[in-house]
């Protein structure tokens, strides 16, 4: 399974973001990114790759650890950014920032403990991909209209793991599938 770990924006802070996403989406030249869809909005604090379903059970059981060790924090989507030249259009986090990279640092730390290659560490830079694009895309104008949104703060309360399920059919458009596999509450609540 091709895996990995999330916090997930809650439906109302998605609907806020998608009508921003909507006015992005009427600016000149948007016909050139791939625009990712709610379904698939997420922070991801570490992503896994291939799994064999035989080490599942062992990483749910460090992510319930690291859920249990987290507590609850504010966090809110705010602002923009890219990566790769236009590759990657992504909106930012604010709130409780440190915290959201804590559980990240933490749920990397849970994969290599369970034995999975992850590669080199890297520093940690909470961000929600809005759309992506094979080519360099001047994004300008999208991060510029970023700058200004300001989404609702909610408080963190659950880590997920996540399975994709990448396009298979060659239909342009089409979406990655995104399944909960496992839900842990932050700091032993619920």
């Amino acid at each position: 399974m091709r895996l990995f770990a999330a916090v997930l924006p809650p439906d109302d802070v998605a609907r806020e973001l998608a009508a921003e996403v909507g006015e992005l989406r009427r600016l000149p030249g948007a016909e050139a990114l791939r625009w990712t869809g709610r379904p698939g909005w997420h922070f991801t604090l570490a992503f896994y790759g291939e799994v064999d379903d035989g080490v599942v059970e062992e990483l749910s059981a460090r992510l319930g650890r690291v859920a249990r060790r987290s507590e609850p924090f504010a966090l809110g989507v705010r602002g923009g950014g890219q990566f790769g030249h236009g590759r990657a259009l992504w909106a930012g986090a604010a709130g409780d920032v440190p915290a959201l990279r804590l559980l990240a640092d933490r749920a990397e730390a849970a994969g290599r403990k369970a034995g999975l290659d992850l590669g080199g560490h890297r520093r940690y830079k909470a961000h929600l991909t809005l759309a992506r694009s094979r080519d360099a895309v001047d994004v300008t104008p999208y991060v510029e209209a970023l700058d200004a949104f300001v989404g609702r703060t909610w408080t963190v309360g659950e880590l997920t793991l996540v399975r994709s399920r990448l396009p298979r059919s060659g239909v342009p458009g089409e979406q990655p599938r995104y399944d909960p596999v496992g839900r842990w509450p932050l700091g032993g609540a619920g």
